[in-house]
């Protein structure tokens, strides 16, 4: 793609999530957001305390990987009693055209006083100023908005960072799939 400035950790995500790339151009395609919607707008992140299953997983297959990581972490809130203060998060620590490697995470307001099962971590959500963008729509169209995200960055001159971070406002699989709202942080480098 010769002239065109992608940034990296995007390019691997859309690619992953099955974009289809012609030439260096991307055709603009219409995000369903609504008015309220911020698209690039930039915030400040605060680190929390996060419990979270890391794992591994192809594109063909994200949202059962995703899904079945997040099932762990819900067993594992409910055995220890612990509520999450707030929506559940994957964070995208890496990302090739075939696959990604994720911590399905969700905020607690202290980190839990006893370790977790074998499966579990305790960790801090990434912290600092990122580009926030809302995805509305299923699972499967959000290259779309990541389309959307890459022509944004593109027009700023920015890269992204190789982390991304996707906060789940709705349920990850919702009936109907259709009602999947997510905000998608992207930190610039």
């Amino acid at each position: 793609m010769t002239g065109f400035r992608f940034p990296p950790a995007l390019r691997m995500l859309a690619l992953g999530l099955g974009l289809a790339w012609a030439q260096g151009v991307l055709a603009q395609v219409r995000v369903p957001t609504q008015p309220i919607d911020p698209f690039g707008q930039e915030v400040t992140l605060t680190a929390k305390p996060i419990v979270y299953v890391a794992g591994s997983g192809t594109w063909d297959k994200a949202l059962d990987t995703l899904t079945e990581a997040f099932q762990k972490v819900g067993a594992y809130l409910d055995k220890a009693g612990l509520k999450p203060a707030g929506p559940p998060m994957t964070i995208y620590t890496a990302t090739t055209d075939t696959g990604f490697k994720f911590e399905a995470a969700v905020p607690l307001a202290e980190a839990p006083k006893t370790p977790p099962d074998r499966d579990i971590a305790i960790g801090q959500s990434p912290a600092g100023k990122v580009f926030k963008f809302v995805h509305r729509g299923t699972y499967k169209d959000m290259s779309q908005t990541y389309e959307a995200i890459t022509n944004f960055f593109d027009s700023k001159g920015l890269d992204a960072k190789d982390l991304l971070i996707e906060e789940y406002l709705t349920d990850l699989k919702p009936a109907p799939e259709e009602e999947l709202v997510v905000n998608v942080f992207v930190p610039a480098r």
